[in-house]
């Protein structure tokens, strides 16, 4: 398994940076995660029965792959490669692996994992992992008291996924809502618009909303919609403090996704210091009344193929609640997959074209007419070869020793690379991997052209060109890509693809946007920021 190379890794480095034994870097890593979900517990546990084989193991001069081969974290199967992520001779591989099982004989820590134990068994995790586990099979909010599909929890789906409840104990309250009343007593659609002006007797909903053609957003997506992300920081020893894992429960508790960040419905500030980057901020600024309306139906290895198992988590009522602009953007995953044979496990043409039609006949029984749906084209990943391959990853920055190359040799050998056909040194498969994904979009294209819908308009469009844009502006294109797994669309890529949507859609579709409300401002005046998201 590859995390306990990292882990291993950072270990070995953190004694290289401080100078210290193995043992007190371990002590150093530990210290260093937060109390949390039990990550200091579980840390200080894992030392205590791991920890004497590491240093001895260490100690002996074995590196990161050969001691997570002997605990029989990594292993060899019958007829299989030896995986490895540092290079090592044979002769010397061999050698090693002889004097590594002398080391460690009969150790508890060896005795342990054959046991069949994970780190869920603990009986302190159990509960944690099964909340996690089932927001991920639900993808719906965890905490949901009314059972609306909306949460005023932020993790476990709640509302860095879709909009924060105003009330959740009435399920008739949520974002996205037709106003009840004109909202006049209360804000039913949580955007948080309520109320009557008293020089007029109006109520405010019908003075600024009515009209204005308010909507929602939704992402139909997978990890990059989701905005998946490991920080760099929690691998890299000369960089790593108290500070560095300040976040990682709450990235646990997200599936190690950030959708609050993401380039659709992302609501915080960028740190990247774009401005109002996301698809939804975008929405929001151009309508106030679409405050808090969006969803991130998005989930890790999601395709064509699997959508049908969590779009039901999809809030949408036809006669109750506001159109939608819905993005189906299925970018990677019906091309990229971590077989070793990796061609046969795509989606064909025939497959998408079938998966797709389900969909939008599902969505035309859920989205309010006046609705619109954009299909997004996949990219060609052939560029995160190009230019990544002889790049250091961030664990091979330290001693140069770790290249972009040698990880995804390593992940394809594991049979765990997000995308082996995109992520080789094999240039006829990252090739043939290309022109499936163009297969693909022509086929998403088709369907657009072709098919008509009741209660939604259908468009396509083609994968923003991001790469091109970037280096326009003085880029550089491995800026744009995650650095820890080399594969995902970072930060800035996510804004940049949603300013050129928006660009798009300005000029060629405007009516997917809606009308600009001339009542911003006074929106703002009366509300403020409307009880922020």
């Amino acid at each position: 398994m590859p995390g306990c190379v990292v882990v291993v890794s950072v270990i070995t480095q953190l004694a290289q940076v401080h100078n210290s034994t193995v043992e007190a870097s371990m002590e150093r890593l530990c210290s260093y995660l937060p109390g949390e979900l039990f990550l200091k517990t579980t840390c200080y546990l894992l030392v205590h029965t791991f920890g004497s084989d590491i240093i001895k193991l260490l100690d002996a001069d074995m590196n990161a792959d050969r001691v997570c081969h002997t605990l029989e974290f990594c292993r060899q199967e019958p007829g299989q490669p030896w995986c490895h992520l540092y290079p090592l001779p044979e002769e010397v591989r061999k050698l090693t692996q002889e004097k590594a099982i002398r080391v460690v004989t009969r150790s508890t820590a060896v005795k342990y994992l054959q046991s069949g134990s994970d780190i869920c068994s603990l009986p302190f995790l159990a509960k944690i992992c099964q909340k996690i586990k089932l927001s991920i099979q639900t993808s719906m909010p965890f905490k949901d008291v009314d059972a609306d599909k909306y949460s005023v929890f932020p993790t476990l789906r709640g509302y860095h996924w879709r909009g924060r409840d105003c009330n959740d104990s009435d399920k008739t309250v949520y974002p996205g809502r037709r106003p009840d009343n004109w909202d006049v007593h209360h804000d039913s659609n949580c955007n948080g618009i309520w109320g009557v002006d008293p020089k007029d007797g109006i109520p405010y909903e019908k003075k600024f909303c009515e009209g204005s053609q308010p909507r929602g957003l939704i992402l139909l997506g997978d990890s990059a919609g989701a905005h998946f992300h490991i920080p760099p920081e929690w691998l890299t020893a000369s960089q790593m403090s108290l500070n560095s894992f300040f976040n990682l429960p709450t990235a646990l508790t997200d599936e190690l996704n950030w959708p609050q960040l993401s380039g659709a419905t992302g609501f915080l500030d960028s740190t990247t210091g774009m401005g109002e980057r996301s698809i939804y901020l975008r929405l929001r600024k151009w309508n106030r009344c679409n405050h808090r309306d969006y969803q991130n139906i998005s989930r890790n290895g999601a395709s064509s193929r699997n959508l049908k198992k969590f779009i039901e988590s999809m809030s949408r009522n036809q006669l109750l609640d506001h159109p939608a602009l819905v993005i189906y953007a299925m970018i990677g995953n019906d091309v990229c997959n971590g077989k070793a044979d990796t061609v046969p496990e795509m989606t064909t043409p025939e497959q998408l074209y079938s998966s797709v039609m389900a969909t939008l006949e599902h969505l035309n029984s859920y989205l309010p007419k006046g609705s619109h749906v954009v299909l997004s084209g996949l990219p060609n990943g052939t560029f995160l070869w190009d230019h990544m391959h002889d790049r250091y990853h961030p664990l091979g920055q330290l001693n140069k020793d770790v290249t972009y190359a040698q990880m995804f040799s390593f992940l394809n050998c594991l049979q765990l690379s997000p995308c082996h056909g995109w992520m080789t040194s094999n240039k006829t498969l990252r090739t043939l991997t290309s022109e499936r994904a163009q297969q693909l979009s022509d086929t998403l294209k088709k369907i657009a052209t072709r098919k008509k819908f009741a209660n939604f308009n259908l468009l396509y469009m083609d994968f923003a060109e991001i790469t091109e844009e970037w280096q326009k502006r003085g880029g550089q294109p491995w800026q744009l890509i995650e650095p820890v797994d080399g594969f995902h669309p970072n930060e800035v890529a996510l804004s940049l693809s949603a300013e050129l949507f928006w660009k798009k859609a300005q000029l060629q579709w405007p009516e997917i946007l809606g009308k600009e409300n001339p009542f911003n401002s006074q929106i703002e005046q009366v509300f403020g920021d409307q009880g922020g998201h």
